[in-house]
């Protein structure tokens, strides 16, 4: 199923979020307009502003502030790429250069924290303390994960805990909070939104894990980005940790070398050994895991369409090939 199969029942709703995007991406600073726009419009997927379109529909919410919501948490998102793209100093992002690539890093950086300071301005608009507190809570918590994830790199002892960990902080947050967002602006009770907040980080995760695997197995035409990048900045993955913990001691010792070193020279070997492992199959099976649980975590909505998409979100999750 394609992501536009997915959203049909939001399509109206998504152009709306596309509207309040354009309106409140606008500036006096020419730069920042070109920077930003050519980030929001470079081909994502959107899903994070759809979980909370879908968890509000689910509520049966029908107000107009899920769009400006859903505006913000796309904005935090875009902010973190922009970070993201300076830090791992990426070149290619969903087919096409990196804002950094284009514009240059201190553009990148600045354009990044007008995006955060302009989602913190909109979601003061909505004048609802507990929506600020979920935002908050989840820009900051993302912070830590950007940094925990910079610790990661280039440590082979890093364990598959910690790597969780750094998917729940850097990844998996955003999506818990867009998703309780919408079940907090359906009125559902705590017991139901903590639900729904759970559904979005075992969304997030099997997302991430498969993101994870994509980089090892992917088109690249399809992902828009180098196969390997991981490897080259000597990311950690669930993947490579595999390899180190089950491989032979000569293919442990290869993956060691290469994440300590970074770079791709070893590309090819590493690639071998993963697929000697199975560790790809192995990080397919932690997706489909955590995409279970989020299914799970569903168990107490009543039947819609909306929570039909959710559950549709979560096999798309793990079987997407980009």
């Amino acid at each position: 199923m394609s992501v536009q199969q997915l959203f049909a029942p939001i399509a109206a709703d998504m152009n709306a979020v596309d509207a309040v995007i354009r309106q409140r991406l606008y500036s006096d600073v020419v730069l920042i307009r070109q920077v930003a726009e050519y980030i929001i419009h470079s081909g994502g997927k959107r899903l994070r502003p759809a979980l909370v379109l879908f968890s509000a529909g689910a509520m049966g919410y029908s107000g107009t502030r899920h769009h400006e919501l859903a505006a913000v948490v796309e904005f935090i998102h875009t902010a973190t790429l922009l970070h993201d793209d300076v830090v791992d100093e990426s070149e290619l992002r969903r087919g096409n250069k990196t804002a950094n690539a284009m514009f240059g890093n201190a553009a990148s950086v600045l354009v990044g924290d007008f995006l955060y300071s302009r989602a913190f301005q909109m979601m003061v608009g909505v004048d609802n303390m507990r929506v600020m507190q979920i935002l908050a809570d989840a820009t900051n918590i993302i912070a830590e994960g950007e940094v925990l994830q910079l610790l990661n790199c280039h440590n082979a002892d890093v364990e598959v805990e910690d790597y969780l960990r750094v998917i729940r902080y850097k990844t998996a947050k955003l999506f818990e909070a867009a998703s309780r967002l919408g079940a907090v602006l359906g009125g559902a009770d705590e017991a139901l939104e903590n639900s729904m907040a759970a559904f979005g980080m075992h969304l997030g995760t099997a997302f991430q894990l498969i993101d994870d695997v994509l980089d090892y197995s992917a088109d690249e035409a399809d992902t828009g980005k180098h196969l390997g990048d991981d490897l080259a900045e000597g990311k950690p993955t669930l993947p490579l940790i595999h390899v180190m913990q089950h491989g032979t001691p000569e293919q442990a010792a290869l993956v060691r070398g290469a994440i300590e070193s970074g770079g791709r020279d070893d590309f090819a070997a590493v690639l071998q050994a993963i697929q000697q492992t199975d560790a790809l199959e192995v990080t397919r099976r932690h997706a489909r895991e955590e995409a279970n649980r989020a299914i799970s975590a569903l168990s107490g909505l009543p039947p819609s369409i909306f929570k039909e998409s959710l559950l549709q979100l979560s096999d798309f999750a793990v079987e997407r090939n980009h």
